[in-house]
């Protein structure tokens, strides 16, 4: 199951080049407006009492094509806008959000949030971000790359890509439909402090899902790829075939007895595990000690030889950004060294909690990157020589602050480093503290999903439970 569908050839889908000017068009407002908005905020908030104030103000608008057995199925378009203002008088706090920027709306919002902080109790840790880890420089991180097509063009894109599928196997029945989305969005956040800064992002989207048949058993499955530019897309045959594939692929899938053996997350579900991960050390779940991972700074808590590195200011990244959702300056750092725990994931609050410094990940992670060896999934395979290939989760069966870990799974029996036969109806056990620490191998099969990159995981021993 590698992920060759991900990585592009001669991509015939294309982008629409615009002038700067056009680009400006694109939005209801100027990028300007947007800072004046924000200026008007924090003035309001000034001049009614408040001690401190934050505020993000954003647009968006895009489109969505639906096909579904070579017709279209729904057509969307979204286009919104809003603000969100957050007052502080002394350590008590207020929030407030509208999608109406008239001057009288701006003005009530900062009210309503002034007028919730003067009820709430005082918090030690509530306030904005240190001063002096804002951001004060920024530069372009190419995240911007407009893509308008037709709704006729979409509609063919996805055409191509479904029909792709059908046309592998006539054991390709039916299809849950192939979409193709193009998104943008701008924002300005700003503090009474100094700080203003935003930018334009956009973020596209084509993928397919289909359903095999076979002597009245059914497998789904499916595939997408994402970018910032459309231009970076594989061929939508690429997308469609492989999600072809893989349906066909688990039919004939059966259970297998109970057993412990090594699992190999295939890299998009192993991604899942490296955000649990990431969940498990980010700051709400440690200050209020409902982590597995509490008090592990510094310790061994993944095997010898993994490496987690957060990597914030990749051009092109799909989550790359000069600051945090506070504003705080975001920088390069090496997450995990050897499998030792070298940081946390902190905003300035939970900082605050836990009597440490913001990492300047308020709002999540910037670009995570799991570092792997040199085997490929199909060498990973070859290496593990037995057991089971994890191609899909289900259920939510994670308890986060023990570890225990349970959850549904299918995929793929190996033996003698070969796929032998589809399995399904099984469940996969453990504690991910343990899993964390019996990673045996991590393969080169990388695929970014969201703000995570990652290749296949190959974990140990599990308990795998079945008939």
């Amino acid at each position: 199951m590698a992920s060759s569908a991900s990585k592009s050839a001669s991509a015939t889908v294309t982008s629409t080049a615009t002038t700067p000017a056009t680009d400006s068009a694109r939005f209801a407002c100027p990028a300007e407006q947007l800072r004046d908005v924000a200026r008007a905020v924090l003035q309001r908030a000034r001049d009614k009492g408040a001690s401190a104030c934050e505020v993000e103000v954003s647009e968006g608008y895009g489109q969505t094509v639906t096909v579904r057995r070579k017709n279209i199925d729904t057509i969307e378009y979204n286009r919104d806008k809003g603000i969100g203002v957050t007052v502080y008088l002394g350590q008590r706090k207020g929030y407030a959000s509208s999608s109406d920027f008239s001057a009288k709306a701006l003005a009530d919002t900062v009210d309503a949030a002034l007028s919730i902080a003067r009820f709430t109790a005082e918090d030690d840790a509530a306030g904005l971000a240190p001063d002096e880890r804002l951001c004060r420089h920024s530069a372009d991180l190419d995240l911007f790359h407009p893509w308008d097509p037709s709704v006729e063009h979409a509609a063919e894109l996805a055409r191509r890509c479904e029909s792709a599928a059908f046309a592998l196997d006539k054991r390709i029945r039916n299809s849950d439909g192939a979409s193709v989305s193009s998104q943008h969005y701008q924002f300005v956040q700003g503090n009474s402090q100094g700080f203003l800064d935003g930018f334009r992002t956009s973020r596209h989207h084509i993928g397919c899902g289909v359903i095999a048949s076979e002597k009245g058993a059914m497998q789904r499955d499916d595939w997408h790829a994402t970018c910032r530019n459309a231009v970076d897309f594989p061929e939508p045959e690429r997308i469609g075939d492989y999600a072809g594939r893989r349906a066909l692929a688990r039919l004939r899938s059966r259970k297998i007895d109970t057993t412990q053996a090594p699992v190999l997350f295939e890299a998009p579900v192993a991604n899942g595990l490296l955000g649990q991960f990431v969940g498990a050390v980010s700051g709400g779940s440690l200050y209020r000690k409902t982590s597995f991972l509490t008090d592990s700074l510094g310790k061994q808590v993944f095997a010898r030889g993994v490496n987690l590195s957060e990597r914030p200011h990749l051009k092109g990244g799909l989550a790359s950004s000069w600051f945090d959702d506070e504003g705080v300056l975001t920088c390069e750092r090496e997450v995990l060294k050897d499998g030792v725990l070298h940081g946390y994931f902190l905003g300035s609050y939970s900082a605050r909690k836990l009597g440490m410094q913001t990492t300047g990940n308020a709002g999540g992670s910037h670009n995570l990157v799991l570092h792997g060896g040199k085997r490929d999934l199909a060498g990973m395979i070859r290496h593990m020589r037995r057991g089971l290939l994890v191609t899909e989760l289900m259920g939510q069966g994670v308890n986060m602050v023990t570890g225990d870990y349970s959850r549904g799974a299918a995929g793929y029996w190996i033996e003698g480093g070969e796929i032998a036969f589809p399995v399904e109806e099984v469940t996969i056990a453990g504690n991910l503290r343990e899993m964390f620490l019996g990673i045996a191998d991590i393969g080169s099969d990388a695929l970014t999903r969201g703000s995570r990159t990652c290749g296949s995981i190959l974990v140990e021993q599990m308990t795998i439970a079945g008939n």
